[in-house]
């Protein structure tokens, strides 16, 4: 067992990523396989089903701005502990994301971030650590969509 969300024994896992060919669908595959094992799906409920394909959702957003933006994921953690979800995605690049000053809905593009403030959580980046280059942009999820953590939407993780 690894560490959780908040310090309690759970569940991680890991995806080496490399490029950007087949990295949003690999990383949505990995997701729902993992998803599977902590019995997310089948889903119990229709708010549990909405809440995987948010999660996919998410994942693909994430993963696709890293190839937008950054040249590419170098890996996606998955962080699981009783019914939360904690996705993080590593790039090289050391530019945090930031939202578009004229971002409007009614136009193509720059949806991501408005897309991650609607349904996850919690969200944010940070630098690696020791000192290596780029950067984690990370989200939270619950199984349900009433949220146990408080909403820290600016605050770094």
């Amino acid at each position: 067992m690894a560490e959780a969300l908040d310090g309690h024994p759970g569940d991680v896992r890991r995806l080496e990523l490399h490029g950007t060919l087949g990295m949003v669908s690999r990383s949505r595959d990995f997701t729902a396989e993992a998803l599977a094992h902590w019995g997310w799906v089948p889903s119990e409920t229709d708010e549990v089903s909405e809440r995987v394909q948010d999660v996919l959702l998410l994942v693909s957003e994430v993963v696709g701005n890293a190839c937008l933006h950054a040249g590419g994921a170098e890996e996606l953690v998955l962080r699981h502990d009783r019914g939360r979800l904690r996705v993080e995605v590593v790039d090289a690049s050391p530019e945090h994301p930031r939202a578009r000053v004229d971002r409007t809905p009614a136009q193509p593009g720059g949806h991501g971030l408005m897309l991650l403030d609607r349904l996850a959580g919690d969200w944010g980046s940070r630098d690696r650590e020791s000192g290596v280059m780029g950067k984690v942009v990370w989200l939270e999820v619950g199984l349900t969509s009433s949220p146990p953590w408080n909403d820290r939407r600016a605050a770094p993780s």
